[in-house]
């Protein structure tokens, strides 16, 4: 490994690195969020039930990527501290092994796919207020979709670490065409396979599981060639896949087990909270769902800044560069918080037009709008809070954002949308997010700074 440059991370001026590395990502995550989006425009033109299914099926995708993104995120940090000290044997195996893993959860969610979807859709049981909805059809769609999506899931997991092995080393670009590539793919072949068009069949729920399934498939091929092609400071092999490096393992769970179980917290509040909802009306549950679908605007494009200062932070961390760190810290939190407001905005002023896109009929627009008003008001801290729980992740404390995810979602956010719930007015309940983003701020800020001055003082001293 002769004749090494130094990496564009330990050099670049922060501004032009971070937005270099960020941008392209912000705009591959709007991509696929607008994927997400307009899968469900045409599910719901399809079909309301099927919405719905979509909706409450959406807990067990969100763990599914909970667990694909976690073990990516492990990967990252794992292979950009390794390249910022330059152990470029630790960074090859940081490569493999986590292909190794990502195989490994692939068959783990196939299996839970394929033999717990029916009673998933089963404990959901909303027959009492389900009003016009017809129930049966509601579950027979959902595992239809969950039966595609998590059985065939070996796309969305080998696309998650072949990008970040792209992003690990700088190379967001790339990252960010196999990502449009996928979810371009899954636009062109939604209506084709929900509705029917030219020479597909009719396939209703299921087709658009399947145009979700082949996206990642392409997307992940896409990576893959990439990476081989482009990716140089990373050496990939087939035997090293199937020898995995026990200390690697250790080191990317170490990193990336809190953040599986942080997004895996999200998949249980979202099952939990659509049990609560569903207690009061049915109606309630596709608002959410539609929610979750379009809050992904204002939240991918916070994740994919996230994805550009992982690996400054953890490069420059290796490194022991401090004045670096903290820049990268200070200018993804203002960018962060800019983006939120933004978003803030959109959903205070337009939630008419927002869940206009779904053909909400009169009883989704009178409970839709005020909940979108009342969620977005979480929007305002979310920015800070989502930055500084991957600083702690990044440069080794992971457990701190652990403990904030866990307060937000199940100690605060959960109880007090039930005990809202108790007064069977569903727009208190929607109360319970800006409660919880409040506990959540604070205690992000304490983590924040007690990690901050802990890595100062072990970059000073060594």
């Amino acid at each position: 490994m002769e004749n090494r440059k130094e990496n564009k991370m330990g050099v670049m001026p922060i501004g032009k690195l971070l937005y270099g590395m960020s941008i392209p990502m912000m705009i591959s995550m709007m991509v696929q969020a607008l994927y997400n989006v307009v899968d469900s425009i045409f599910v719901a033109k399809y079909s309301t039930e099927g919405l719905t299914a979509v909706s409450l099926a959406f807990p067990l995708q969100s763990l599914m990527i909970a667990m694909g993104a976690g073990t990516a995120v492990g990967i990252n940090a794992l292979l950009s501290r390794s390249l910022g000290e330059k152990n470029f044997k630790g960074a090859n195996a940081a490569a493999n092994t986590g292909i190794f893993l990502s195989l490994l959860s692939f068959v783990l969610f196939s299996i839970i796919g394929l033999t717990l979807a029916k009673p998933f859709f089963q404990i959901q049981d909303f027959s009492n207020t389900a009003g016009q909805y017809d129930v049966a059809l509601v579950k027979q769609y959902g595992i239809q979709y969950v039966h595609i999506c998590l059985g065939a899931s070996i796309g969305i997991f080998m696309q998650f670490c072949f990008e970040r092995l792209l992003q690990s080393t700088g190379k967001t670009g790339l990252a960010m065409t196999t990502q449009l590539i996928g979810a371009v793919t899954n636009i062109i072949f939604d209506p084709l396979l929900i509705f029917g068009i030219g020479p597909f069949p009719e396939m209703g729920i299921r087709g658009a599981a399947i145009a979700t399934v082949f996206g990642q498939v392409v997307a992940a091929v896409a990576a893959i060639i990439l990476n081989v092609t482009y990716n140089k400071e990373i050496t990939l092999s087939i035997k090293e896949i199937f020898k995995p490096d026990l200390n690697a393992i250790k080191t990317i769970y170490k990193v990336g087990f809190p953040s599986i179980v942080m997004q895996s917290i999200g998949s249980v509040m979202t099952f939990l909270l659509n049990l609560i909802l569903g207690s009061i009306t049915i109606v309630a549950t596709t608002v959410f769902g539609i929610y979750f679908k379009l809050q992904s605007f204002i939240f991918m494009p916070i994740f994919g800044l996230n994805n550009g200062m992982v690996p400054i932070i953890a490069y420059n961390y290796g490194a022991k560069n401090e004045e670096r760190v903290k820049k990268t810290i200070r200018l993804t939190i203002i960018t962060a918080i800019s983006i939120m407001l933004f978003g803030l905005l959109c959903f205070e002023a337009f939630p008419q037009v927002l869940l206009s896109f779904f053909d909400a009929d009169e009883a989704t627009l009178t409970i839709g709008v005020p909940a979108f008003r009342i969620i977005a008001l979480h929007f305002a801290f979310a920015g800070f809070c989502i930055i500084a729980g991957s600083v702690c992740q990044a440069i080794g404390n992971p457990l701190y954002s652990l403990i904030v995810s866990v307060c937000r979602q199940i100690v605060v956010l959960i109880p007090c949308a039930f005990l809202l719930s108790l007064t069977k007015n569903i727009n208190l309940v929607w109360l319970a997010f800006p409660i919880a983003e409040v506990m959540s701020l604070i205690m992000s800020t304490v983590f924040l700074r007690k990690t901050m001055k802990n890595a100062s003082a072990h970059m000073r001293n060594t």
